[in-house]
């Protein structure tokens, strides 16, 4: 496990299903994800077991939060597409608990992610996409260090028009522990 101030991020396990299935079909949630239909427990479940066969570096990880003596899964985040050659990889983070937002959990993963990609995975590049109307997750990136690099433009459609997806990223001699 990965420790954070507030958070842990943990391998995922079957039990964790259920909340991704009820995040996933909701709307507010899946917004600045690249889901667009609605997600049954069986498909999920496939999903997972496919997850599983990936190599263990690209495996999503969960994110707890510590209540009292418990911790409480709040969303997943991760590395995938790591090119071991060119030591670069995209990351992905949500937060599914809405209960959670706007409260700096995904600026602290963001930070523990971007210490685990350089310092563990000894990746050079981390980079990820992000929608334009999503500025809660790039003012959290920018926060974490990440700068823009440009964009796709009008690549994604979702509420019913076309946007942009931003490319950002930090290099390993931009990043500040």
């Amino acid at each position: 496990m990965i420790y954070g101030d507030r958070v842990r991020l943990r391998h995922m396990e079957k039990d964790d299903l259920p909340s991704f299935v009820e995040w996933l079909n909701d709307p507010e949630v899946v917004r600045g994800l690249s889901l667009y239909t609605p997600i049954s427990m069986v498909e999920e479940q496939e999903w997972f077991e496919t997850m599983l066969k990936r190599p263990i570096e690209e495996r999503p990880l969960c994110i707890d939060v510590q209540k009292g003596d418990e911790w409480e899964l709040l969303g997943n985040c991760g590395f995938f597409g790591i090119d071991w050659r060119n030591r670069s990889a995209e990351l992905g983070i949500f937060i599914g608990d809405k209960s959670y937002w706007d409260q700096g959990y995904g600026s602290e993963v963001m930070k523990m992610l971007l210490q685990h990609g350089f310092s563990t995975l000894n990746l050079h590049r981390i980079y990820l996409r992000v929608f334009e109307d999503n500025p809660r997750a790039i003012r959290a990136y920018e926060k974490s260090g990440f700068v823009h690099e440009g964009s796709q433009r009008q690549a994604e459609f979702h509420d019913g028009r076309f946007h942009d997806v931003l490319f950002m990223s930090v290099l390993r001699p931009e990043w500040v522990e």
